[in-house]
């Protein structure tokens, strides 16, 4: 996030974002088990996708709440075990059925942003 946006506009991201986390969080962890800083490290490398350990933890602990995760200890080299996240059954039929949503959700906001754009470009100022 750059200093350009306004206090408005960086609500606007912080909410868009934090909408996002849980199917990020879920593929990640569709592609392998992990630990909450690796999990948590590995999003921080998705463009754009700027969080901290502290929104990323409760979204574990309510996925696993609900089923969609199950944890397990594995001994740490540096220091005590680690609880560990797996997918679920239920938690790769949530992630199917979010991808699918994304991918509807993402077709008709895209046709209207193109919209948008195309009003904007056919009322710019000429001068």
């Amino acid at each position: 996030m750059t200093d350009t946006h306004s206090s408005d506009e960086q609500r606007w991201l912080t909410q868009l974002r934090k909408g996002l986390l849980e199917v990020c969080t879920l593929v990640v962890l569709s592609q392998e088990d992990g630990y909450g800083y690796q999990i948590v490290q590995r999003l921080k490398q998705v463009d754009g996708l700027t969080m901290n350990e502290g929104t990323v933890y409760p979204i574990l602990q309510r996925l696993h709440r609900e089923g969609c995760l199950a944890t397990y200890r594995q001994p740490s080299e540096s220091g005590p075990p680690r609880k560990w996240f797996q997918l679920t059954q239920a938690g790769r039929e949530r992630l199917l059925s979010m991808i699918r949503e994304w991918g509807r959700l993402h077709r008709g906001v895209q046709q209207l942003l193109h919209e948008g754009v195309d009003a904007l470009e056919e009322k710019r100022d000429p001068s």
